[in-house]
C-alpha cells in the first residue's frame, strides 16, 4: 500500500512538473511541442513592465516590428519611430519594439532602465517589449518566426544588427523588410506603411 501511495505521488509530481513547464513555455512565448504558429498573432510576450500581451490584439493593424538597442549607432532611429508611430498611429498603425543584446552587448540595462531611457531620451509611446535574444541559440521564439526561410520565405534570415525592421500588413503577413541603416522615416518605408493602410 505504501508503495502504491509513494508511485502515484512521484508520478503526481512528474505531471506537475511537465505542467510548470508547459506553463512557463507558454509565458515566454514559445509554443508547446503540438503547436504550429502560423502569424504573429500566436504568439505572447511580456512588455516592458512584465504584463503578459498577446499579439493577437493587433489583428488588424499595420504593424512595424523592430529589434532596438540604447547603445548603437542606429538609437537615434527611435526619434523616427516615435514620428512615424504618431503620423500613423490613428489609422491602424502600431510600432512593437524588442529590445535586444545581442549585438555588441548595446543593450545591456534592465527593463526599468530601457524604459526610462526610451522614455526621457526619446519620448516613446509606443509599445516596447521586456528584453529577448533575437538570433542565436537562445532566439526568442516569435524572432525565429520571423527570420525562418521556412515561416516567412520571401523575407526571412538572420537579424544582422539593432533596428532592423519587419512590416506586416493587416492580416499579420511579413510584406517588407528593411535593414537597420534604413531610417523609419525614409520614403521607402514610409511608401510601404501607406500602401498597407490603404
Amino acid at each position: 500500500m505504501k508503495a502504491k501511495f509513494t508511485s502515484a505521488f512521484a508520478a503526481a509530481l512528474v505531471c506537475a512538473a511537465i505542467f510548470a513547464i508547459s506553463l512557463s513555455s507558454r509565458a515566454s512565448g514559445a509554443p508547446d511541442s503540438g503547436d504550429k504558429m502560423n502569424s504573429i498573432y500566436d504568439f505572447t510576450l511580456k512588455d516592458i513592465d512584465h504584463k503578459e500581451v498577446n499579439l493577437g490584439q493587433y489583428r488588424g493593424k499595420v504593424v512595424l516590428v523592430v529589434n532596438v538597442a540604447s547603445r548603437c549607432g542606429f538609437t537615434p532611429q527611435y526619434e523616427g519611430l516615435q514620428k512615424v508611430y504618431l503620423k500613423y498611429k490613428d489609422r491602424g498603425f502600431v510600432i512593437l519594439g524588442f529590445p535586444a543584446n545581442n549585438f555588441m552587448f548595446q543593450e545591456p540595462g534592465t527593463d526599468e532602465e530601457i524604459k526610462t531611457f526610451c522614455s526621457a531620451k526619446y519620448n516613446v509611446t509606443f509599445p516596447i517589449f521586456s528584453k529577448i535574444s533575437v538570433k542565436g541559440d537562445d532566439i526568442h521564439p516569435l524572432y525565429k518566426f520571423l527570420t525562418s526561410k521556412d515561416t516567412n520565405p520571401d523575407f526571412g534570415g538572420d537579424i544582422k544588427w539593432n533596428f532592423s525592421k519587419f512590416l506586416l500588413d493587416k492580416s499579420g503577413k511579413i510584406i517588407a523588410r528593411f535593414e537597420p541603416a534604413v531610417k523609419p522615416e525614409s520614403d521607402p518605408v514610409i511608401q510601404a506603411i501607406e500602401k498597407a493602410l490603404q
